[in-house]
């Protein structure tokens, strides 16, 4: 049988044995008719591709500029194409048995320099101490506190503005969260921190929510904190695409670890249930240290 014919009759079983739909169908036809005439430039046909012809064919993939999840898509219709040589007896053998998928690298988190959160601090705390209206003042102070114990403890920003009273008022300098799988952690404050903390409960009429407001929920919304707090950035100089609650919190973790805190400190704190969500903090610091040598190397533009 001819590629084209082989490709029909792949195509007919994934239609009439699985159902699946057109579009289905047609994204099918389009990637396999791209790796045949790949297969056919190496001089080789569908039945007798070898294992390395598919791996070249991710790399011509790669060269055209085709991302890790679509070459990874590309590759599991060339798998399921193969297989069905196999299962029919047309070919003896799969070359993508043992061919690895292309894997996406992870986005590294975008991290503010200790400079870069010193000026925010710094800022949040003058304009909460700056007299204007009753509802600025507050907000002000707010907004203060919040990135306080945001760089102090690391809290995800769900945990941060859903804070209950009671997790702080027995003993500030530690605070019971409640994160992900209802799974509870204790996590220390700093100093700064925890007066701020005392000041703003000082400020507030009895209730929940450490951060109360008048929504459904009953406290602050994270739209409306990463609002203020992109508001403050620009305020201080700071490009707004930079800065979000969730920056904090990784600058939290980054600075802990090039202050040479352990990684499994770090997890605790951050409540990640696996080290390897954690250990992303440690390859943003490989990045800056590689970015280092290169810029001040003797021998870097040699």
């Amino acid at each position: 049988m001819s590629g084209g014919h082989l490709i029909g009759s792949f195509l007919e079983m994934m239609s009439a044995e699985r159902g699946a739909a057109a579009n289905t169908i047609e994204a099918y036809r389009r990637d396999l008719t791209h790796y045949a005439a790949f297969v056919s430039a190496q001089h080789q046909t569908l039945l007798n591709a070898t294992r390395d012809t598919v791996t070249a064919w991710l790399d011509d993939l790669k060269t055209e500029g085709l991302s890790a999840s679509s070459s990874a898509r590309r590759l599991s219709a060339i798998r399921q194409f193969h297989k069905f040589l196999c299962a029919d007896g047309i070919r003896s053998d799969d070359p993508t048995r043992i061919v690895a998928s292309p894997k996406s690298r992870r986005a590294l988190p975008k991290v503010l320099s200790l400079a870069e959160v010193d000026r925010l601090l710094t800022l949040a705390e003058t304009e909460a101490n700056t007299p204007a209206s009753p509802q600025k003042q507050v907000a002000a102070q707010r907004l203060y506190v919040l990135l306080e114990m945001l760089y102090a403890t690391g809290l995800r920003v769900s945990e941060l503005v859903s804070l209950k009273r009671a997790a702080v008022m027995r003993d500030a300098a530690f605070i019971t969260v409640t994160g992900k799988g209802n799974k509870d952690r204790v996590v220390p404050m700093n100093d700064r921190a925890r007066d701020a903390v005392r000041f703003w409960i000082g400020m507030l009429e009895p209730g929940l929510f450490l951060f109360p407001a008048k929504g459904e929920d009953g406290h602050l919304t994270r739209q409306v904190f990463a609002r203020d707090l992109k508001a403050l950035a620009a305020r201080a100089g700071i490009s707004t695409a930079r800065v979000a609650p969730h920056v904090l919190r990784h600058a939290f973790a980054s600075h802990l670890l090039a202050g040479g805190a352990d990684l499994r400190v770090v997890q605790m704190l951050l409540g990640h249930a696996d080290i390897s969500t954690t250990q992303i903090y440690t390859h943003v610091l490989d990045e800056k240290l590689r970015k280092l040598v290169e810029s001040h190397h003797p021998l870097a533009n040699g």
